[in-house]
């Protein structure tokens, strides 16, 4: 069977159509937009990007999108605390070209982390998350302070525990927990910390996506090579993309890199 976007348009529109629900196909841009027509409110996703998916991961990437959209809109919908749910909120780690404010021109709280990424903040909702923009702390009286020192305590908490390879004479750390919040991990610094204590060569860290943390102890060229390829394969499968670059970790600092790929193998 091949997939092309007209037949993933009718799968999606198959699987998504609920009662009070609006779906939109802009054919000029090929993206599909589902809407709550209740809150007016909805999330728009792009047919070509899943279609290559497709090629590699069959009906999987069909189930993350239809996820990922059901467990969007739920959150979209559900009212947001602040207040007695403080250890539900966390920071995420986002590319620094993802949107700077919600749908209806609400700017969510954000911070700069990288030339590559921005930090923002979200309530843990369960299944998915909610980011926290400008009216949600309005409506509680929070100021923005309160909660990134509430964020980064909370990032703290979470488990790091990694698993190893060594491959070509480099070990690489990998954290996935699937919980969320792996890439988050990179704004703990005791952790890192901790990581670079460790280190017989160069600590290069990498964020490809949301789901997964890379650490890296490169002591050879091939080394880099090998996290760039890695970078880049998991970045092109995340359901959150961050970025493909990676980041070289010196004095509690990190510094984007490109690391121009030579080995073809």
């Amino acid at each position: 069977m091949k997939m092309d976007s007209k037949k993933l348009k009718k799968e999606l529109e198959s699987r998504l159509a609920a009662e009070g629900r609006v779906i939109i196909y802009d054919r000029e841009k090929d993206q599909l937009r589902i809407e709550n027509e209740a809150a007016g409110k909805g999330i728009t996703v792009s047919l070509p990007g899943i279609v290559a998916k497709w090629h590699s991961e069959k009906e999987k990437a069909i189930d993350e999108v239809v996820y990922y959209v059901e467990e969007g809109l739920r959150a979209m919908t559900d009212k947001v605390q602040l207040t007695d749910h403080e250890k539900k909120i966390f920071p995420v780690i986002r590319s620094a070209s993802f949107p700077a404010e919600a749908e209806e021109g609400v700017p969510f709280l954000t911070d700069q982390h990288t030339a590559e990424t921005k930090i923002y903040y979200a309530v843990d909702m369960g299944k998915t998350y909610r980011l926290i923009d400008s009216r949600i702390m309005e409506k509680e009286g929070w100021e923005q302070s309160r909660i990134r020192e509430i964020a980064m305590f909370n990032v703290r908490s979470l488990s790091t525990s990694v698993k190893e390879d060594n491959v070509a004479g480099n070990i690489f750390y990998f954290l996935n927990t699937n919980d969320g919040y792996d890439a988050s991990r990179i704004l703990n610094k005791g952790f890192l910390n901790e990581m670079e204590r460790k280190m017989k060569g160069t600590m290069v860290i990498a964020v490809p996506h949301q789901d997964v943390l890379i650490i890296a102890d490169i002591q050879n060229n091939t080394g880099y090579d090998i996290l760039a390829q890695m970078a880049m394969s998991f970045f092109a499968s995340g359901r959150v993309p961050i970025t493909a670059l990676s980041f070289l970790y010196e004095k509690g600092e990190l510094e984007p890199i490109f690391i121009l790929g030579k080995n073809k193998k």
